[in-house]
């Protein structure tokens, strides 16, 4: 169930909210005048969710480039790889 507060309660209570969020990795519902507002939450908590986004962003490109007929043998792009480890030219 998600945690819904008021404007007031941000203000009023910020310790709280903030070790909630913390605790909880969970964002918080900030209502203003009775109408969402903002959802707050911690920066690891933001961080996890960014890195959820890229990694669906990733996958989706993966996809399209199967679809589009984009794509090599295992064993060729690990050679590829290995090569470059080897020669320092990693990115």
């Amino acid at each position: 169930m998600p945690s819904i507060k008021s404007s007031t309660d941000l203000r009023n209570n910020y310790n709280d909210i903030s070790a909630f969020c913390h605790q909880n990795r969970e964002p918080v519902f900030i209502t203003k005048n009775g109408q969402g507002d903002l959802a707050v939450m911690s920066i690891a908590t933001y961080e996890m969710l960014a890195g959820k986004l890229e990694l669906y962003r990733l996958l989706d490109e993966g996809e399209e480039a199967i679809r589009q007929g984009r794509k090599r043998p295992l064993n060729e792009v690990m050679d590829e790889i290995r090569s470059e480890l080897a020669n320092g030219q990693s990115e």
